[in-house]
């Protein structure tokens, strides 16, 4: 499988600078995944798929990543609801069959579209104000949702509302693509990760089946989330940024070793100071591949202790920080050339900082991590 995956990769590294200037979606990359059975990864075995666990995940992830990061960031998104729900199995047993053979079958991707306007993140508390209307035949589903990851290439979306109940309940509804009331806006112009189409998606009167509300309970009912799905985000996101600043690091090695200034007689590689440099670079990437494959190991073992969201979220905040410093230590080697766009380091470093926006932020995971020490409950 990995040779393969290392072929896409290298393929999707040719076109990534040219879907990145023009904000284009990149479908032929996602038909070469399909091809290579690779978007049922996370898909269970009694379903068609391949129900790998976490550090296979984490390995393509990261493979796909060096190669177009904007690809790989649809792709773990798609990876992560399947992971989910796979583990949770909360979902009504016929649908999540059906997506799930649509997945193995197809280009049937899938991912959550939480975020809005008004509220921002629900990650930081609040009730959305995409509603959801009990009607005797279905549902019908009005909000407006920013930043919905993959928007063009998305078959379903699983949309977190509430009811209009005098106490409403608060959950995810499926709301698929092709229905009336369902509208994409091309609003995604970002720093980076710009391929990624994660547009904003509005939904008017939409009608959906009683069935496809997914999971829906009282908000008090959410405070429990299971670890390991927690987890699961943070490992792969983890995965995809270490992907991304390996891909600098390779670029940046290269560079260096082609480089060679006339007034040197030899390639910058040669010099003690470049040495240095990079030697911090590849040990902040080798920090990365413990920290992220240790805890993926673990927890496919069944090794991993009741506190393993945190763990994860503690490993997502170091190989984040560590990809980002890794990069920029490249930047600052080389000067000039390594903002130039004709170099692809200059949109990983774009890409790359596109790591502190993902759930859990920073302050987020310092936040719990020092509770935890000083033992303070909330």
């Amino acid at each position: 499988m990995f040779e393969l995956v290392d072929s896409l990769a290298a393929d999707f590294a040719t076109r990534a600078a040219t879907h990145d200037c023009d904000r284009s979606f990149p479908f032929e990359n996602f038909a070469a995944l399909h091809q290579a059975q690779l978007l049922s990864l996370t898909v269970p075995v009694e379903f068609g798929g391949q129900g790998v666990g976490y550090t296979t995940a984490c390995r393509v992830i990261e493979k796909i990543a060096s190669g177009d990061a904007s690809t790989a960031l649809v792709l773990t998104m798609h990876y992560l609801q399947h992971a989910n729900a796979a583990r949770h199995r909360r979902w009504n047993p016929t649908v999540y069959e059906k997506l799930c053979r649509e997945s193995v079958q197809g280009i049937a991707l899938i991912n959550a579209a939480r975020v809005e306007p008004e509220l921002g993140t629900p990650a930081r508390g609040g009730l959305p104000a995409t509603i959801a209307q009990r009607k005797a035949d279905g549902w019908v589903i009005t909000g407006h949702k920013q930043y919905t990851t993959g928007s063009p290439i998305l078959r379903y979306f699983v949309v977190w509302a509430r009811t209009d109940d005098d106490e409403p309940q608060v959950g995810s509804f499926l709301v698929p693509r092709d229905i009336p009331g369902v509208k994409i806006e091309d609003t995604w112009d970002h720093l980076g990760m710009r391929a990624t189409g994660s547009h904003d998606l509005i939904l008017e009167d939409v009608c959906i089946p009683i069935e496809y509300a997914l999971d829906v309970r009282p908000l008090k009912a959410w405070s429990n989330p299971n670890p390991l799905m927690l987890a699961a985000g943070s490992l792969f996101l983890s995965a995809l940024y270490q992907g991304v600043a390996t891909a600098a690091r390779n670029w940046l090695v290269e560079y260096l070793n082609e480089r060679s200034p006339s007034n040197l007689g030899a390639s910058l590689a040669t010099l003690p100071h470049f040495q240095t440099a990079v030697g911090e670079i590849e040990a902040l990437l080798y920090a990365n591949h413990r920290l992220i494959y240790t805890l993926a190991e673990d927890i496919d073992k069944g090794e991993h202790k009741p506190d393993v969201n945190l763990h994860a979220q503690t490993v997502k905040y170091l190989a984040t920080n560590n990809a980002i410093r890794s990069v920029e230590i490249g930047l600052q080697l080389i000067g000039n050339p390594g903002l130039s766009k004709k170099h692809p380091i200059e949109r990983h470093y774009r890409d790359v900082l596109c790591s502190r926006i993902h759930t859990p932020q920073n302050d987020v995971i310092c936040s719990a991590l020092g509770k935890s020490a000083l033992s303070i409950k909330t």
